[in-house]
């Protein structure tokens, strides 16, 4: 079944997923259910923000591996999802709301931000560059913010040593109900998982479709009639909202915002991730986040001091060893290894 699952992965991102695709994903939901069970509370805190970080990484692999669009500004959307909610919460006594907001907020901001990169033609280099300018604009603005003046609301943005007492999020139908680090724990999982699956489904769709042939070949779109750009725009958006939720979350899971969410640091970090799972799947990703969170904790267990040029290292040998990414290369030897047969070889068979 494994080396059946390999070869679903690699399926183009137009063919529907195979009855051994929604086998995994009730599985993985299984899985997940049962966790908890086994976990003790730290356990559970360090599964919660692979899930949360997960959510980041997706709006980035969606968005470069799928649509070809290399943006450095995902951090850009993480971090206003993180302090849209942590000060709309603080001042209104309520989460259910500023929630919300952590999404549609940094969606809008995608739209003006992304009206004028794409809508002016800017290259792709260029667009990426762009992108990470913005992301230093915006890091540098916040560790600014640390006079009394700058406050929203009964809130003090308190510069480089961010805002502490984040509100847990409130059963929107009972708002005297908090949810503890296991019900994150659930909400993450749960919303993580929903949005795999509903990324790999929109990549089926006749939209989906021409979003990813916009990545192969952008000028012949454009020749058969459609209008490349709005859909650019569309996946941009929708990648900004992916990871003004993942941002929302952290903010829910940490109790903390501070202007490193829109760091540089982090978004090379997600830039690790995608390379390192597989920047043209979906799953890869999440599991190049697990991986390498997991690499970073026990690196500090150990008292190693740089971790982040280790971290460098890593990327280095990936991008030298494993250029389609962790997932990719060992689904590809494990397909060949278990003697699955690929779908054009099984037409092939047929055929005959």
């Amino acid at each position: 079944m494994l080396g059946y699952l390999f070869r679903d992965f690699r399926r183009p991102a137009s063919e529907r997923p195979s009855i051994v695709w929604w086998v995994f994903v009730a599985l993985l939901a299984a899985t997940l259910v049962y966790l908890p069970h086994q976990l003790g509370l730290a356990g559970l805190m360090d599964l919660s923000v692979i899930f949360v970080l997960a959510l980041l990484a997706l709006s980035m692999s969606f968005l470069w591996g799928y649509i070809g669009m290399l943006s450095f500004g995902q951090t850009v959307f993480f971090g206003m999802g993180g302090y849209v909610y942590a000060v709309a919460a603080m001042n209104w006594g309520t989460t259910t709301l500023p929630f919300l907001l952590g999404i549609l907020l940094p969606m809008a901001f995608a739209v003006l931000l992304g009206f004028f990169m794409i809508y002016g033609r800017l290259s792709d280099i260029y667009f990426s560059v762009m992108t990470l300018v913005l992301t230093l604009i915006l890091n540098k603005a916040m560790r600014a913010t640390s006079g009394s003046q700058f406050v929203v609301g009964d809130v003090r943005l308190n510069g480089q040593n961010g805002i502490p007492g984040v509100p847990p999020l409130q059963v929107p139908w009972n708002p005297t109900v908090t949810l503890f680090i296991d019900h994150v724990y659930y909400l993450s999982g749960a919303i993580l998982i929903l949005v795999y699956v509903g990324l790999r489904l929109l990549l089926t769709t006749p939209f989906g479709r021409i979003m990813v042939g916009v990545r192969e070949n952008e000028k012949r779109i454009e020749l058969l009639g459609y209008n490349s750009r709005r859909y650019k725009l569309v996946a941009f958006v929708l990648s900004g909202g992916l990871a003004g939720l993942s941002g929302t979350l952290f903010a829910i899971w940490g109790n903390f915002v501070a202007p490193e969410m829109f760091g540089l640091g982090r978004a090379a970090e997600v830039i690790i991730w995608v390379i390192v799972g597989g920047k043209a799947t979906l799953i890869g990703p999440i599991v190049g986040v697990g991986l390498i969170q997991y690499l970073t904790t026990w690196l500090g267990m150990q008292g190693v001091g740089q971790v982040t040029l280790i971290l460098g290292m890593i990327l280095i040998i990936f991008v030298l060893l494993f250029k389609e990414g962790l997932v990719p290369t060992v689904g590809n030897l494990l397909v060949r290894v278990l003697g699955v047969k690929s779908n054009d070889a099984a037409k092939k068979r047929d055929h005959k």
